[in-house]
């Protein structure tokens, strides 16, 4: 990641802005698309030309952490080709917003986990989706990959639990896919089997969650999270054995994971609580919506309160550094007054407004390498 100067007093290092156009994860679906031969697409990444490709992605499953674990995931780390950067926030609905677009978060909306939908007063829970607050198409309406490779001809699946087909998030991102369930790894691998041997060129998309959920109820360093890592071994390992002749798989996380241990909770400390019309993000990237006329109060009490252990920018300096990458002018208001980034073993909680997000171990969002990195594991079947 390229370091941006931090014209922020109080936060050090200095914030490491994302790769986008060189080395993220929007970066992998557009070249995976003009390997398969997708026109007005680059391929940035450098992949060799195939006729099929799969991206596997495992939910929660950073570099840092893969790289860290060589015993449970022996077939991962054997292929790990390179390092991408997330984005930021480095949360589900953004990447999975970037992968399926090709953009950078700035481009395709989805900048967060929680964020404002402007003009009314309320937040957008971009996993869960009120439908009655937002229509999907309407929050997110770049094409998505999957539209462009249809349209040329590819083949085009998206293969995951049953339960994920008609939400918000997928309404939003997977629009031109073929939606296939798969309620067990079983399936997941014969679904994808089966996806990548469609028409003369064929996309897939498989998703798998467990590594992550295990991660947020019992860290990241748990045992029970070893475990999990494991079986998505195994799952990478078998995909990568079934791949038809000249195709790819590539396996990929939407972000890593820590396990902060410092908490500060905006709803019982008065400075931080000052001014706060919305509390968006989560923990790890906290998006501060201020009551007219307070943002430059906020972000003075912010940086005064947690400067020391967090990059505290306002909504222009860190657009400015490239922490979304070019942001499209009518989605400047979805991004807080104030951008809180823990650097330090910090989650900003808030126990009246989110007491579930407290409970959480393992958390992610942050600039840091440890939750910014992801894998690029890579398998070609000559």
């Amino acid at each position: 990641m390229t370091r941006a100067p931090a014209p922020w007093p109080g936060a050090t290092p200095a914030p490491p802005a994302p790769r986008y156009g060189s080395g993220a994860l929007a970066d992998l679906t557009a070249s995976v698309l003009s390997t398969l031969g997708v026109p007005g697409t680059a391929n940035t990444l450098g992949l060799a030309s195939v006729s099929r490709a799969c991206v596997l992605v495992i939910d929660g499953l950073g570099w840092d952490l893969l790289r860290a674990h060589p015993a449970e995931a022996p077939f991962l780390n054997s292929m790990a080709d390179r390092p991408l950067t997330a984005g930021l926030p480095a949360t589900t609905a953004t990447s999975l917003g970037s992968l399926a677009t090709g953009l950078p978060p700035g481009g395709h909306g989805l900048l967060g986990f929680q964020v404002a939908v402007p003009g009314t007063g309320r937040l957008l829970n971009c996993l869960r989706w009120q439908d009655d607050l937002v229509e999907p198409t309407e929050f997110q309406p770049a094409p998505t990959v999957y539209e462009r490779a249809a349209a040329n001809g590819v083949a085009t699946s998206y293969v995951a639990l049953g339960l994920y087909k008609e939400t918000g998030l997928s309404r939003a991102t997977t629009r031109g896919a073929n939606h296939i369930s798969a309620n067990s790894l079983g399936q997941l691998v014969a679904q994808v089997e089966h996806a990548l041997r469609q028409g003369d060129r064929a996309y897939v998309t498989a998703y798998h969650a467990d590594l992550d959920s295990t991660g947020h109820r019992f860290g990241c360093g748990s045992s029970h999270w070893r475990h999990q890592l494991r079986f998505m071994d195994l799952l990478a390992e078998r995909i990568a054995e079934v791949l038809p002749s000249g195709a790819a798989l590539y396996v990929t996380g939407d972000h890593g994971m820590t396990d902060p241990g410092d908490r500060v909770d905006v709803d019982t400390v008065p400075e931080l609580a000052a001014g706060i019309a919305l509390l968006g993000g989560d923990a790890r990237c906290r998006y501060v919506y201020a009551e007219p006329g307070a943002e430059a109060d906020v972000l003075a009490a912010w940086r005064a309160t947690i400067g020391d252990r967090a990059w505290v920018a306002s909504r222009e300096e860190a657009v400015a550094a490239g922490w979304f990458g070019p942001v499209v002018p009518a989605l400047l208001p979805r991004i807080g007054d104030v951008v809180a980034v823990p650097f330090t073993d910090l989650a900003i909680v808030a126990s009246t407004r989110e007491p579930w997000l407290d409970r959480m171990i393992g958390m992610h969002g942050s600039l840091v390498a440890a939750e910014q990195l992801v894998p690029l594991v890579t398998s070609v079947r000559e």
